[in-house]
């Protein structure tokens, strides 16, 4: 974890103690489906995920601090924690940083959730580009489900 004087910490997913999360990832703050769907769902299922065994639930982005805090704010999240990853270090070690200047973009992470148990990645759900099918909070606590069937 690191911070510049005046800008909030930033976090890195490594950075973290042992214990069982869920990260989810977006191509940016703001962006309709990113703000519509793929963030609420988390938020609105943040206590059911819980129940499951996961202790936190981690928003990332290729954002920087202030924008997310910004759309953290505004997006009135209460319960899910942010990573800005403005750089896109984390996502380009995660081998899951995809171009999409077409859209005006630029480079951005694709749209993916991971559950990691002490720091070893057990399962990603990662959608294509432009899509939205696999990396919701439905998906993660089906899979949740299945390791406690």
């Amino acid at each position: 974890m690191s911070s510049r004087e005046g800008s909030p910490p930033r976090i890195h997913p490594s950075d973290a103690t042992p214990s069982t999360r869920v990260i989810f990832a977006l191509p940016g703050a703001f962006t309709p489906t990113c703000s519509d769907y793929h963030l609420p769902s988390y938020e609105d299922s943040y206590d059911k995920i819980q129940k499951y065994g996961v202790d936190d639930i981690f928003c990332l982005s290729v954002n920087d601090s202030f924008v997310q805090n910004v759309w953290k704010k505004n997006s009135n999240v209460k319960k899910v924690k942010f990573i800005p990853d403005g750089n896109a270090d984390f996502t380009k070690e995660m081998n899951m940083l995809t171009d999409r200047s077409e859209s005006g973009m630029g480079m951005r992470s694709f749209r993916y959730s991971m559950y990691v148990d002490n720091k070893k990645i057990i399962k990603i759900f990662k959608d294509e580009n432009g899509k939205f099918d696999v990396s919701d909070a439905g998906t993660m606590i089906n899979f949740l489900k299945s390791l406690n069937a």
